[in-house]
C-alpha cells in the first residue's frame, strides 16, 4: 500500500465510478482497476462493490475511505505548513551583536524583524566578537555580526562594510583640538583597549608589527568601564565611531582620526548552515543587512560599504 493507492482509492470513493475517477485521475481505466485489485490483495479485504451502475464501498471499504481521507489530508496540511514558513519564516533565531555595534543596531534590527518578520522570535545576545565567533561554532548562534571573523565550516557570509578605527579622548583633552593623531604616537598617552583575544586587539597589534610600534595598553574588557574610563581622563579609547554615538552627542567624548596607518577592520553578516532554522535566520540575516545599509548610507554609521546597496560579496563554504 503506498500513497498513490490511497489517493486513489479515496477518488474512486468519492465519484462512485471507476471510468469517472480515471478521468479525473488522468490515468487509464485499466490501470485504475489494477490498483485497486492489488490495494485489496494487499489487506485482505475487499474495499469495492463493483455493479452496473459503478462502485460502492463495503464496510471496511468504508472504514478504510475514512482513515485514508485524513490520512491524505493531513499531508495536504504538512505540505501547507511547509510552504507558508518558506514564504514567511517563523521560529526562534538567535542573533548575536558586537558590543561596540549593539547599542546602536539592537534597536533598529529588533524594530526592522517587527515590521518584515512578525512571526519570528528573536534572541539578541551582545558580547565581544572572538566569543559570537565561538557561540557560532559552536552552534549557539544562528546569525552573527563579526568583525574579521575567522573563516571555518558550515557558515555562510556577506562581508558588508569596511570600518575605520578612532581614538576618543575626552573634551578639553590636547589631542581633542587637533582632530588627529599619528598611530605610533597616540601610544604615548595612556590608551585602553579590549583584551587578546578580541578582534580589536588583534588588529591594533598587527597594524603595530608592521610599522615598529610598541602597543602599550590596559586591557579591559566592558565597553561600559572602557566608556568612564575615557570619560573621566584616565584613558584613551580606541573603538569604531558607531560605538560612541550617544557620547559624543552629550559632548563625552571627542572622535580623534588615526593617521599613518589608520586602523580598520572588515565586517560580515555571518549565518549558521546548521541552524535549526536554517529561512528563519536567512530570513534575520537579510534583514540585519537592509538595516546596516541604510544606517550607512544615511550616515548614522560611518563605514564603507562593500559591494552594491551594501550586500557586499557573499561565500558560502562547504557543509
Amino acid at each position: 500500500m503506498d500513497f498513490r493507492q490511497l489517493k486513489y482509492f479515496v477518488q474512486i470513493a468519492e465519484s462512485g465510478n471507476l471510468s469517472r475517477a480515471a478521468e479525473v485521475l488522468r490515468i487509464a481505466q485499466p490501470s485504475l482497476s489494477q490498483q485497486m485489485k492489488n490495494l485489496e490483495e494487499d489487506l485482505g479485504v475487499s474495499l469495492l462493490l463493483r455493479h452496473a451502475r459503478g462502485v460502492s464501498l463495503t464496510e471496511l471499504g468504508q472504514e478504510f475511505y475514512d482513515h485514508a481521507r485524513r490520512i491524505l489530508q493531513e499531508m495536504d496540511r504538512v505540505r501547507d505548513v511547509v510552504r507558508s514558513r518558506s514564504l514567511n519564516p517563523s521560529g526562534h533565531v538567535s542573533v548575536g551583536l558586537p558590543t561596540s555595534a549593539c547599542r546602536g543596531l539592537g534597536l533598529p534590527l529588533i524594530s526592522a524583524l517587527a515590521e518584515r518578520q512578525p512571526n519570528i522570535s528573536l534572541h539578541v545576545v551582545e558580547a565581544m566578537t572572538g566569543y559570537l565567533d565561538d557561540f557560532l561554532q559552536m552552534g549557539r548562534l544562528d546569525v552573527a555580526l563579526l568583525y574579521d571573523h575567522k573563516a571555518f565550516e558550515h557558515v555562510a557570509w556577506t562581508e558588508m562594510m569596511v570600518e575605520d578605527l578612532m581614538l576618543f579622548v575626552p573634551p578639553g583633552h590636547p589631542l581633542a583640538d587637533k582632530g588627529s593623531v599619528q598611530f605610533k604616537e597616540m601610544f604615548d598617552w595612556p590608551v585602553v583597549l579590549p583584551g587578546a583575544p578580541n578582534v580589536m586587539r588583534t588588529v591594533i597589534e598587527q597594524f603595530a608589527a608592521r610599522h615598529d610600534v610598541v602597543p602599550t595598553a590596559t586591557a579591559c574588557d566592558s565597553l561600559p568601564t572602557i566608556t568612564r574610563l575615557v570619560c573621566s581622563g584616565r584613558a584613551l579609547g580606541v573603538m569604531p565611531h558607531f560605538a560612541f554615538v550617544d557620547e559624543m552627542a552629550r559632548g563625552e567624548m571627542i572622535p580623534v582620526q588615526i593617521l599613518d596607518p589608520t586602523p580598520s577592520w572588515r565586517l560580515s553578516v555571518v549565518v549558521s548552515q546548521r541552524s535549526m532554522n536554517p529561512r528563519g535566520s536567512e530570513a534575520v540575516a537579510e534583514v540585519m543587512a537592509d538595516v546596516i545599509a541604510a544606517m550607512v548610507e544615511d550616515g548614522t554609521w560611518r563605514a564603507r560599504l562593500r559591494g552594491d546597496k551594501g550586500r557586499g560579496e557573499s561565500r558560502a563554504l562547504p557543509r
